[in-house]
């Protein structure tokens, strides 16, 4: 089986989210403590102690994203902590009926903190509470009051700013993925061959690095196979360019079909193939290689209205720990090349 080359998973969470969070955390702390100290100069006592209430709970958000990482309860802390304020300054009017000019932060916040979807959802059920707050008659329950232009204006102001910030999330959020597509794109093709798609080169020595320090840390045997598509030049002069890429991705195909799971097939370079089998012996490798020796000697590539014949030739060796990687590959290689100078479709060493 083919292993996939490590990429952050990035689709749940964007990386900026967590850093905005703690960053609108202390703001927010910061804010609210210096309007709290402003109540209390102006006596106005209620509000103080409800704005340095919030400064409070702002601080737990920034609190339970340091020693926590826990990015969810802070932005929950954060964000609900300002839903409650904002109800409370337009409850109460906060200072000469000022109070409800600050939910304008409650939209560009939603969306930014939750998603465009979530954030929606929430903006919704925020709307509706304010306008219950600011149109429930105040012989009912005894609040601030303001003139219906000022209700009327101010919620269309509310709704145009949730236009523009869920406009520019969707907009931040495509970049984004196109962003991570972009991302993923590169990573393939800086780990895969594009006409295979097995691993390339970079990917085979990343993962017999990788191998190597299992070896010295478990000691436990592995092989490689260096495998050779004989008269491949042949096949491209007599049928094409495009029936010896048929050939090398029939190729990939009837190697994966028959590795485990463990072991990884990659393109070496051109028609040359890097079989890498953990914990196999080379007796073990030796017949593995047989076995697919047989299987493509029988095979015939079907490219137009031509079937095309192949063989491969096979060099096989043994990495215990005592060699470093380029000696491994360069014992390998050798007994290629007497593979090929013994006829061809041949495995070597004999075991």
């Amino acid at each position: 089986m083919q292993e996939q080359p490590h990429v952050n998973n990035l689709e749940n969470e964007d990386p900026q989210q967590p850093h905005v969070a703690a960053l609108f955390s202390l703001v927010g702390m910061s804010m609210t403590a210096i309007m709290g100290f402003i109540g209390l100069f102006n006596r106005n006592f209620i509000l103080a102690s409800a704005l340095f209430t919030a400064s409070f709970i702002y601080f737990l958000g920034y609190y339970a994203f340091k020693k926590f990482k826990n990015v969810k309860l802070s932005s929950a802390i954060v964000l609900y902590s300002l839903y409650l304020l904002m109800f409370y300054l337009i409850f109460t009017g906060g200072v000469e009926n000022t109070g409800p000019l600050w939910i304008f932060v409650v939209a560009p916040v939603s969306v930014f903190i939750h998603g465009l979807k979530r954030g929606l959802i929430d903006i919704v059920l925020f709307f509706a509470i304010i306008s219950a707050i600011m149109f429930i008659p105040t012989d009912i329950v005894t609040h601030a009051t303001y003139s219906l232009e000022f209700k009327l204006r101010l919620l269309a102001s509310f709704l145009t700013v949730t236009f523009l910030s869920a406009l520019y999330e969707y907009s931040r959020e495509q970049s984004y993925k196109h962003t991570l597509e972009l991302s993923k794109k590169y990573q393939q093709l800086a780990h895969f061959d594009p006409l295979t798609q097995l691993s390339n080169r970079r990917d085979a020595l990343h993962i017999l690095q990788r191998e190597q320090a299992r070896i010295v840390r478990n000691k436990e045997p592995l092989s490689i196979i260096l495998c050779d598509v004989d008269h491949f030049k042949k096949i491209n002069d007599h049928y094409g360019h495009n029936a010896g890429d048929a050939v090398l991705i029939d190729l990939a195909k009837i190697f994966t079909n028959n590795i485990r799971e463990q072991d990884c097939i990659a393109r070496w370079g051109g028609e040359e193939f890097l079989f890498i089998l953990p914990q196999t012996h080379a007796k073990n490798a030796n017949d593995f290689a047989v076995k697919i020796k047989e299987i493509i000697q029988n095979h015939l590539v079907n490219y137009e209205d031509e079937k095309i014949k192949v063989t491969v030739s096979m060099g096989i060796e043994q990495f215990n720990g005592n060699h470093s990687i380029d000696e491994i590959i360069k014992m390998a290689d050798k007994y290629l090349y007497q593979a090929k100078n013994a006829g061809r479709n041949q495995v070597f060493p004999k075991i």
